[in-house]
């Protein structure tokens, strides 16, 4: 298991530790946990769960029916 040494500003350092002890788990598994959220290259389950959940949203080649197309850029 790998072991970091990070330095926070004193506001920081407290937001975090006040986080960490609301939901009582340690300074370590609170920050493990916000680094995997960030990290993540997968979508969370609470999202994948609202697939369907707008029955009229358009599909994909709707949306991109309606799009108009780019002005012309000026030549450098």
């Amino acid at each position: 298991m790998g072991q970091v040494t990070i330095y926070l500003d004193d506001d920081t350092e407290k937001s975090v530790k006040k986080a960490a002890k609301s939901e009582g788990v340690s300074l370590s598994k609170w920050i493990t946990a916000a680094l995997r959220a960030k990290t993540a290259t997968v979508w969370p389950k609470e999202v994948l769960d609202l697939e369907g959940a707008w029955p009229d949203f358009p599909e994909i080649h709707e949306l991109r029916r309606a799009m108009l197309h780019d002005a012309r850029r000026e030549e450098l």
